[in-house]
């Protein structure tokens, strides 16, 4: 039987910090606009939509509209669903999060799912980016970026004052 071997990538206060980064980067690249939709992938994404929500609510004067995304992870060509209605973020500055960027098959379909509706700006944050994609997607914030082998997984996990992020 072969051990797996733990690595730990960003620990609580790492995450923290990595949040609070895309959050600012967020603000930037929307400090024009009244509204901006955080479409954050169930469910790490939406955890990570929910915290940097808090964060720009209070630096900026931004109004953080939440929106849960739905999807079978492992195999999200299927029913994509979303808490909000498309009129409730057309012609709206929106990014749609997840945690990890692997192969880019889960945001892939994320975004799909987004462009039948027009958006005024459209961008994608992850917290663990990875370069083994195989679409034409990426992420315009990112936490961390990761050249890991493709054996190699990245797993989140967000529990109270424990938060992580690890190689194994």
């Amino acid at each position: 039987m072969m051990k797996i071997e733990v690595q730990t990538i960003l620990d609580h206060e790492d995450i923290k910090n990595k949040i609070r980064r895309i959050a600012y980067q967020i603000y930037e690249s929307n400090v024009d606009e009244k509204e901006i939709i955080l479409a954050g992938i169930a469910l790490n994404g939406y955890v990570i939509a929910e915290r940097l929500k808090a964060i720009l609510e209070e630096v900026s004067a931004l109004q953080c509209t939440l929106c849960k995304v739905t999807m079978n992870k492992t195999a999200p060509q299927g029913t994509v669903e979303t808490s909000l209605n498309a009129s409730e973020y057309k012609d709206k500055s929106l990014v749609l999060i997840d945690d990890v960027l692997n192969s880019g098959t889960t945001l892939i379909y994320g975004v799909k799912h987004f462009l039948d509706v027009p958006l005024k700006q459209f961008k994608t944050a992850v917290l663990v980016n990875r370069n083994h994609k195989k679409y034409p997607v990426k992420a315009d914030f990112k936490g961390i970026s990761l050249s890991t082998s493709l054996n190699e997984r990245v797993k989140v996990r967000f529990k109270p004052g424990k938060d992580s992020a690890i190689l194994e």
